[in-house]
């Protein structure tokens, strides 16, 4: 069976992969539109798809983006899988700024806050078919090939809406065994289950201060250069793997 890997990731990916005969469409789904236009091309002569979660220059805001339409309109596309990266908040002093993390599971918030955060409700999602082993392991030893550090096994926590920002909610969410958290996505996990893809998500861990017990703090203009950084590593292991798949006589 060919493979045809779709790739989700923050703003500007589209324009930064080097896709070879890029064919940008547009897609309506059940959900909606996308949040960005689909490029469908090639990568050292491997068939992908691509779609940013946040378009460059987009208007709207992130708890807005129809992030189910993206799943839908990847698998429209004709994708086999889809490999989603985003940038978290570590959780875990074992994690530390620039790691990888090979999501296993998701612990979605869903957001029925009033005046407390304790009055939010849980939903533990289990990731939805996982990557085939040697598309697993394709990953990792890319990761281990650019010297990457990275944590094969990680449990995410996704909330859609604003912010947290004190120690006592980070207290909680270490006590659900989370190693990351991403404060404005809703998990794509629960639909490519669904619609029987397999998924797996790499978190670009990036540290707040919100997380972290120690004192110094930490600027937005530090977030976002660590953001940058990571995104860069992120687009190599991306490249990497896709070059580690066509030597290894894998049928694309």
């Amino acid at each position: 069976m060919a493979i045809k890997i779709g790739l989700i990731g923050g703003s500007g990916m589209g324009e930064i992969m080097p896709v070879d005969n890029a064919v940008r469409i547009e897609a309506d789904t059940p959900y909606g539109k996308p949040s960005d236009k689909l490029i469908s091309g090639t990568i050292h002569n491997a068939e992908v798809v691509i779609l940013a979660r946040h378009a460059k220059g987009h208007t709207i805001s992130p708890s807005q983006v129809p992030f189910r339409a993206n799943i839908w309109a990847l698998k429209d596309a004709g994708c086999t899988h889809i490999l989603a990266t985003t940038a978290c908040g570590s959780l875990r002093e074992a994690l530390a700024p620039g790691d990888l993390v090979f999501i296993d599971q998701f612990i979605d918030w869903t957001k029925l806050r009033k005046l407390s955060f304790f009055e939010d409700k849980v939903v533990h999602t289990e990731m939805a078919t996982p990557f085939d082993a040697h598309l697993r392991a394709v990953l990792i030893s890319a990761a281990k090939k650019l010297g990457l550090s990275h944590h094969t096994k990680g449990t995410m926590i996704t909330i859609e809406g604003p912010r947290f920002s004190t120690r006592a909610e980070s207290h909680m969410f270490r006590t659900l065994g989370a190693d990351v958290i991403n404060m404005t996505t809703v998990p794509e996990a629960p639909l490519a289950k669904e619609l029987e893809i397999p998924y797996q998500s790499i978190a670009m861990v990036t540290d707040y201060d919100c997380w972290k017990e120690g004192t110094e703090p930490v600027t937005y203009e530090m977030v976002m250069n660590t953001m940058k950084q990571n995104a860069e590593k992120v687009r190599n292991l991306l490249l990497e793997a896709i070059t580690n798949l066509n030597e290894g006589g894998g049928t694309l």
